[in-house]
């Protein structure tokens, strides 16, 4: 199938990108930050979601 060549082509390129910086995620992170600081590319960030003030409640009680 189709999908299945697209998924091992994806599958392929992330290990020749993990291979670069020898499986160290935190290289691979900067990497990834200086490409998009240096891209001229728009991006959005999102606040985080906004949690419930009230806290949450059961209506079991705990035996």
């Amino acid at each position: 199938m189709a999908i299945d060549a697209v998924l091992t082509e994806i599958r392929h390129i992330r290990e020749e990108y993990a291979q670069q910086f020898n499986g160290d995620v935190h290289a691979m992170m900067a990497d990834l930050r200086r490409r998009h600081a240096e891209s001229d590319r728009k991006s959005v960030s999102r606040e985080p979601k906004r949690r419930c003030k009230a806290p949450v409640t059961s209506s079991k009680i705990a035996e």
